[in-house]
């Protein structure tokens, strides 16, 4: 949105007063009985559809990144990037020495924990133990089956199998490389078949603004001279906090999965709902513009000027969109502005 300072309005001023001192010794300032020419436009309120222009990376719609239960060193990696898979296929798995060896010792703590039990029991019976020894006993044996249970488990998360038929688009791990618990080893998709995604990143405002349903056009440098239709279909409730903005979910409708790979670079105008009862007015005639807020003049009966704040949402080509303050109808004065004020006389060119 175009803005004038104080400093640019001081500018043109000095500028007219050079101007005019030329012709006569006037000072050339306007005063309150100075009838000021201008230009103006009717004012009407109109009905617009706004436009977001962002820039992101295509994906798939089951994009899914498999990483380990528990870390370890990766022993085997059978795929590579680009390659295909079958679903249950084993993709990837860690060294299970140390895993194995602490289901070995939970099964060696559950057998001591099931004699203690058992003699304890025993000796309950004879009045030897006493009831809370017994239930000591008891408690330390279900713990040490949970143990089992648990190692049991782990045991069977160090190799991970393809849960579908289809291809790794990433392989950020290697052999013999240390992982952590979660950390992605691949990233695979199903061979696009949940459709092509484009994942822009917009700002507050252009998030609220934008809404689920939205068309768009995408065009992108690995289809040149080619614009793909697209449909918002996924909006980020939360901020990324790597990038530091929101994330919006563009589907791709019809577009052909040979020529597109996941993380080619893609730009998109998002074109949002239409809204009512809006004023376009020209940049020149707003004056010392801040945020959403900027001023204007306008007149009424074409002898006066009155200067009126207004709320501005966006851009539109040469345009500022208004949403708020011109409800009082009227003429929009367009030029002569920065030699107005509140009240100052005025003839119409």
């Amino acid at each position: 949105m175009k803005t004038y300072s104080y400093y640019s309005l001081s500018i043109a001023l000095i500028m007219a007063l050079g101007a005019c001192s030329s012709g006569n010794h006037d000072s050339g300032l306007p005063t309150d009985d100075t009838v000021i020419p201008v230009r103006v436009q009717p004012l009407a309120a109109t009905d617009t559809a706004g436009t977001v222009t962002a820039t992101g990376t295509f994906t798939t719609d089951d994009e899914t990144a498999l990483g380990f239960r528990s870390g370890g060193i990766i022993q085997q990696l059978r795929v590579k990037e680009g390659e295909s898979f079958r679903k249950g296929q084993l993709l990837t798995a860690v060294e299970a020495t140390e895993i194995n060896t602490a289901l070995e010792q939970a099964q060696l703590g559950q057998e001591k924990a099931e004699r203690d039990y058992r003699r304890a029991r025993q000796l309950y019976a004879d009045s030897v133990a006493t009831l809370e020894q017994l239930e000591n006993a008891k408690t330390a044996f279900d713990a040490a089956k949970q143990d089992v249970q648990r190692a049991s488990y782990l045991v069977g998360h160090t190799a991970i199998t393809a849960p579908f038929d289809g291809y790794v688009l990433q392989r950020p791990a290697n052999v013999g490389q240390v992982v952590g618990p979660g950390t992605p080893v691949l990233v695979v998709a199903s061979h696009a078949k949940g459709g092509w995604l484009l994942k822009v990143g917009v700002s507050d405002r252009q998030w609220s603004a934008i809404q689920l349903g939205n068309t768009a056009m995408v065009t992108t440098d690995a289809l040149p001279e080619k614009e793909l239709h697209a449909e918002v279909v996924r909006k980020s409730e939360g901020i990324d906090p790597q990038s530091g903005v929101f994330n919006v979910y563009l589907k791709l409708m019809g577009a052909p999965s040979s020529a597109l790979a996941s993380g080619l670079f893609g730009r998109a105008t998002i074109h949002l709902a239409q809204t009512s009862g809006v004023w376009l007015i020209p940049f020149d005639a707003m004056m010392d513009g801040d945020g959403r807020k900027a001023y204007v003049f306008v007149t009424a009966d074409g002898k006066t000027a009155r200067r009126v704040e207004v709320e501005v949402s966006g851009i539109q080509e040469d345009h500022a969109v208004v949403t708020a303050g011109l409800e009082g109808g009227g003429s929009l004065i367009v030029s002569g502005s920065p030699y107005l004020r509140d009240g100052s006389l005025i003839t119409i060119k």
